[in-house]
């Protein structure tokens, strides 16, 4: 018995096992505080598949992307995968959009936006003097200024001859002055914000350098411009912000830094009195302070601050400049401030081929579906191991070392923030088969030493090794063969390889060494 309990004891403290119960452990953590996300065909939601109606370059793909991306988050929802693939012979071009936990008005409405083209717009002191279709940048035109100073970066471009009138009649000898460029503002919308966020647009954080005079505050420009109207969150009901809205004959309500049980309540009284109204909620991302946070919730690039008098000469470039702490932050900037302005409006105007909704009732339905397969998988497991063997001792720990690379998986699919869909479940599952197939190959080179304790402890460690080397060539196999689906396919395709890749990883160093080490304690028993 003495014996026994020191060999458990031993067990235990082996580092292969114990690594085993540090994942089990941290899986659980995360599971426990992040909780699973699902895909679209597990917690609801649609998919639309877009085709340029024209063929277009990688880089103009990747700037109706980034369009795309923030025309979505401008709607509101927050589960959101875009993906492309693109044929660099012919030009062709796909765009996939995933989106979670929508309804099918919604999924209409986002069906809407992606064929719409969307503006670009830039705006001074609440007028708009400039849109998508009068700029022009010209291809490459940004980088470091580095006469102004080691950090600071530029972006040139040109305004049509109409937008240079406007531009020059209202910004003349305002320097300083802020010029803000919008991306899809959330025009004709009411705002309700937080103090702390009502605070900080009317900060002089939007404010410029202005050398004289003074600017108009955010809210004041926003309203002028784009009738978007900006109110302090004091404690009102979702009741008193529906009808402030209604009133106002706004078309959106935006709820930022706010409870999001306010949300909800508004949201549902939208949805009982059938209004109009579409309602989005925003709250700050870890990390992000006020002013970004602002900036996100309006698709805001700037502001930036007019260093020239637009009256004084006849030159039609422009050039928007900033600084960052870096050059790679500099050239990271200026990058993103030239996509957003050569692509602003979508360069190809999109046309959406294949929609596929699926609804959350429908969706829960299959994610019960899935855990009934799983399930049903782990107990073919063990029956059919023990049909084989004879021996619960081997049974037993194959099938729980499957259900453990379950709990592992899922526990880093929760840390990655992974959605969760049908192909992904399914990856687990024949990541499953797969460590079953290893198992038994670990098993049957235990089961094979000869007799003599030198020789059978020799023995064990050569079958080991061969053992190991089978099961590290079949996983680098199927890694090398899920890459492919990884890389050169989007889509579903990619959770089934990702959990795939992962599940093989997880058996291959944390699962399998523990397993061998429990097997050869257990068989050490007979």
């Amino acid at each position: 018995m003495m014996a026994r309990k020191k060999g458990v004891k031993a067990l235990l403290l082996n580092w292969r096992v114990l690594l085993l119960i540090l994942f089990l452990i941290g899986s659980v953590v995360s599971m426990s505080i992040k909780g699973l996300t699902y895909g679209i065909d597990i917690g609801g939601g649609v998919a639309l598949i877009a085709e340029p109606e024209k063929p277009v370059s990688k880089d103009t793909l990747n700037g109706i992307i980034t369009s795309l991306q923030n025309r979505l988050n401008t709607f509101g929802v927050k589960d959101i995968t875009i993906e492309a693939q693109h044929d660099p012979e012919t030009g062709q071009s796909l765009i996939v959009v995933k989106i979670a936990n929508v309804t099918l008005d919604e999924a209409n409405q986002i069906k809407d936006l992606i064929e719409s083209q969307g503006v670009l717009y830039m705006e001074f002191n609440g007028v708009i003097f400039a849109t998508g279709a009068d700029v022009t940048v010209h291809s490459s035109d940004y980088g470091l200024d580095l006469q102004e100073c080691p950090t600071c970066w530029y972006v040139g471009f040109e305004l049509s001859g109409k937008a240079q009138n406007k531009f020059k009649e209202i910004a003349a000898g305002k320097l300083g002055w802020p010029i803000d460029i919008y991306l899809d503002p959330p025009v004709n919308s009411l705002l309700v914000v937080s103090p702390r966020v009502y605070q900080e647009m009317n900060s002089g954080d939007f404010m410029g350098a202005p050398s004289e005079g003074t600017p108009k505050p955010l809210v004041e420009r926003l309203k002028e411009a784009f009738n978007i109207t900006v109110v302090e969150y004091s404690n009102q009901t979702a009741e008193d912000i529906v009808e402030n809205a209604t009133a106002l004959g706004k078309d959106k309500i935006i709820l930022a830094d706010v409870p999001e049980e306010l949300y909800n309540d508004v949201r549902e009284l939208v949805l009982s009195k059938d209004l109009k109204l579409r309602v989005s909620h925003y709250t700050p991302q870890q990390g992000e302070d006020l002013k970004d946070f602002v900036k996100r919730i309006l698709n805001l690039y700037g502001p930036y601050v007019l260093k020239f008098d637009p009256a004084k000469g006849e030159t039609t470039r422009l050039k928007l400049s900033g600084s960052a702490p870096t050059k790679e932050e500099a050239l990271q900037e200026a990058r993103k401030i030239y996509s957003v302005l050569r692509s602003g409006s979508l360069a190809v105007k999109l046309h959406v081929v294949s929609e596929e909704y699926i609804s959350p009732t429908l969706g829960a339905s299959f994610k019960k579906q899935a855990i009934i397969a799983g399930i049903g998988a782990l107990i073919a497991v063990l029956l059919i191991v023990y049909f084989h063997y004879r021996r619960w001792r081997i049974a037993i720990p194959v099938a729980s070392t499957s259900l453990f690379e379950v709990i592992i998986i899922l526990g880093i699919a929760a840390l990655i923030r992974w959605n969760l869909d049908l192909p992904s479940i399914a990856g687990i599952i024949a990541a499953i088969g797969t460590g079953v197939d290893q198992q038994i190959v670990i098993t049957d080179e235990l089961l094979g030493g000869t007799a003599g304790r030198v020789t059978r402890r020799m023995s064990a460690l050569r079958r080991m090794a061969r053992a190991f080397f089978i099961i590290f060539a079949s996983a680098a196999t199927t890694i090398v063969a899920m890459s492919f689906l990884l890389v050169y396919f989007v889509g579903t395709l990619k959770g089934f390889a990702v959990t795939t890749i992962l599940g093989v990883l997880i058996g291959v160093l944390v699962t399998r060494p523990a397993y061998a080490e429990i097997a050869k304690y257990l068989l050490s028993l007979e």
